[in-house]
């Protein structure tokens, strides 16, 4: 079972959380709220995403490319996976 599967409960609630916290954000800056108090949320929101982003990439690790059998398969989920982290960290 692949680990967003196994996982999707608490995923699913972060990304609900992150939705939350955009929604705030949009409001105040929609009230035209103090900068600060936008910084803030905007900080936030970046920490949400990163640790979202975080608990795919060790269940993706984990089951993925450190529980793989095969040499052949993990060294493929190893290029895919830092594909995506190289897109994630531009």
């Amino acid at each position: 079972m692949a680990h967003t599967i196994k996982d999707k409960t608490k995923l699913l609630a972060r990304v609900r959380r992150i939705q939350g916290q955009l929604r705030s954000l949009e409001s105040q800056l929609d009230a035209e709220a103090d900068c600060t108090a936008v910084l803030q949320q905007i900080a936030a929101v970046r920490g949400a995403v990163n640790g979202l982003m975080g608990a795919v990439i060790e269940g993706h690790i984990t089951d993925h490319v450190v529980r793989e059998s095969r040499q052949e398969r993990r060294e493929e989920e190893s290029e895919v996976f830092l594909q995506v982290l190289k897109s994630y960290l531009k």
